[in-house]
């Protein structure tokens, strides 16, 4: 575990000093300088922001990418903005975090058997990713997919993250659903390996505003995922045999 922990420091380093797509590194940097009126005194991040928790989680969330003003500005995922009011107020209330909200990196925010990851991890213009920075940005994701050893549950957030998901499991090797499942919130797909994906809308303004997510909707998915974990675990000490083999997944 100490190795894995390591590993996944070391990639944090390597996404916090990436510049491989020009495009956002020179909108990521104008930002910081820039800045807008309300966020005038702060110091902005203005680099590529890292994924957070830790390596013995076992919920997975796969956001979008950093917003602006947003984790551009704070540094750390879904921070500083109205969807990470909503994400960390849920996870608080299901208990996969220790305070209901995250405002800076400094805050006394932590995760509870619960990892925050995007298939981007600078912010874009106009929060669209083109298909290349995707591409650029996947070999991370990869890696901690291989490396967080323990998921038992997956929230993507959005049909981005619903779908980049399923196709990193592809360039693993890991098995999906054929077809795959059509994205739905709140929809459930337990696979093959033990992993149970709970889709859900991304709580951005323009979904919470309109009404089409609401925080009881929201709130169903990570209840859901909080009595889906109860479940497994409850299964596993049920089986203790089966915590010998060392599978994982």
């Amino acid at each position: 575990m100490h190795l894995i922990m390591a590993k996944l420091s070391a990639q944090s380093y390597n996404i916090i000093n990436c510049r491989r797509c020009p495009r956002l590194v020179e909108y990521r940097e104008q930002v910081a300088r820039d800045k807008v009126r309300r966020f005038s005194e702060w110091e902005y991040w203005g680099r590529p922001v890292p994924s957070l928790g830790a390596s013995d989680a076992r919920l997975l969330v796969v956001g979008l990418a950093p917003a602006a003003h947003g984790g551009n500005r704070t540094g750390r995922m879904f921070t500083g903005d109205r969807s990470g009011d909503w994400l960390y107020r849920a996870l608080f209330n299901f208990g996969f975090a220790n305070q209901p909200e995250s405002v800076d990196r400094n805050d006394g925010l932590k995760l509870i058997d619960c990892y925050i990851t995007a298939p981007v991890h600078c912010a874009p213009p106009d929060n669209k990713p083109l298909p290349a920075e995707f591409v650029n940005c996947r070999p991370y994701l990869l890696e901690e997919l291989k490396m967080l050893k323990r998921v038992k549950v997956v929230v993507p957030l959005g049909l981005i993250g619903f779908k980049t998901y399923f196709s990193a499991r592809k360039e693993l090797g890991w098995k999906n659903p054929s077809p795959l499942p059509p994205f739905g919130h709140g929809s459930v797909t337990r696979l093959d390996d033990g992993v149970t994906v709970i889709s859900s809308y991304h709580p951005s303004q323009q979904n919470t505003q309109t009404g089409k997510l609401t925080e009881t909707m929201f709130d169903a998915v990570f209840r859901n995922a909080r009595a889906l974990l109860e479940i497994k675990r409850f299964q596993s000490a049920a089986s203790p045999a089966d915590s010998t083999t060392g599978e994982t997944r």
